[in-house]
């Protein structure tokens, strides 16, 4: 039976593909057909599947970068009794995209909201991944500089669920290393790209593995990265009794001239503990 529309104005947020056009369910086309605008990213790449679909409801634009202004014009259509849509380039708009904004607009507003559920890429590599699906935390693209990045990672280390991470291609060896010298070497890890489409891959291994195939191979396409969470055998682990003791290990080795990450893997090794552990102790005293 046919979903009829209501004649008072609401938000839909559809899922759109995130490589295959097939992704597409059937009553998210329906009712961007039906609608009286989409609100898309961008519009330029938006036009292209709704042409693909044959749907000829107006676009606007709708963006990171417009939305303060934009939103409350988008509010005042819809309780003026507009039928919106809100998509995003790929996946589920609000998913680390200006669609939540709207979404909470609309809500604060009184209008009501509704999903149009589909394609996600950050849980569509989850379940593939081979990691545990029980618990997870998804934190979307991290910081941008480097010091936020891994003061960030600090706070994760010890997290038990599985952790999951957007990257774009020329950030992503960087993310790695990061990832890997705060998280351990060792942490099993997968990158997943090119989902749903022809040459779709998932690249299975640890960390420390991750950062060194794609030191070697040029990173390509928007990445999901899925890592496990902290083991048992992790969080028991224990620092030295005397902390300072390891600081100043750190900066002897530093003042003979070896670099600050060398200088933290040659105490974890003489102390048998992890880097993770070392650079843990070290960001309380910076």
């Amino acid at each position: 039976m046919s979903e009829k529309i209501n004649t008072v104005g609401m938000l839909y947020l559809s899922a759109t593909p995130i490589g295959n056009l097939e992704d597409m369910t059937l009553r998210a086309i329906r009712i961007l057909g039906e609608a009286d605008l989409i609100a898309a990213e961008d519009t330029r790449h938006s036009r292209k599947l709704l042409a693909h679909f044959d749907i000829h409801t107006p676009l606007t634009s709708y963006h990171e970068h417009n939305k303060l202004e934009k939103g409350p014009e988008l509010v005042e259509k819809m309780l003026n009794g507009a039928i919106i849509v809100c998509i995003s380039d790929a996946g589920l708009p609000g998913i680390s995209d200006p669609g939540a904004h709207l979404a909470m607009l609309a809500v604060e507003a009184g209008i009501k909201v509704s999903p149009l559920p589909g394609a996600n890429a950050a849980l569509s590599a989850l379940i593939c991944s081979g990691l545990d699906t029980t618990a997870f935390s998804f934190y979307g693209f991290l910081p941008k500089t480097g010091k936020k990045r891994r003061e960030l990672l600090a706070t994760l280390s010890d997290r038990a669920e599985t952790l999951i991470f957007y990257e774009a291609p020329h950030h992503l060896q960087g993310t790695l290393r990061d990832l890997s010298e705060t998280l351990g070497d060792n942490r099993k890890a997968v990158a997943a790209r090119e989902l749903t489409k022809k040459f779709e891959e998932f690249h299975r291994s640890s960390l420390g593995e991750l950062m060194g195939f794609y030191a070697e191979n040029e990173p390509k396409g928007e990445f999901v990265i899925i890592v496990e969470g902290c083991t048992r055998s992790e969080a028991q682990s224990q620092l030295p009794e005397e902390p300072l003791h390891l600081r100043e290990m750190v900066e002897q080795l530093e003042q003979s001239g070896m670099g600050r990450k060398d200088a933290m893997r040659e105490v974890a090794k003489k102390l048998g503990i992890s880097r993770r552990d070392v650079y843990q102790e070290m960001l309380k005293f910076t």
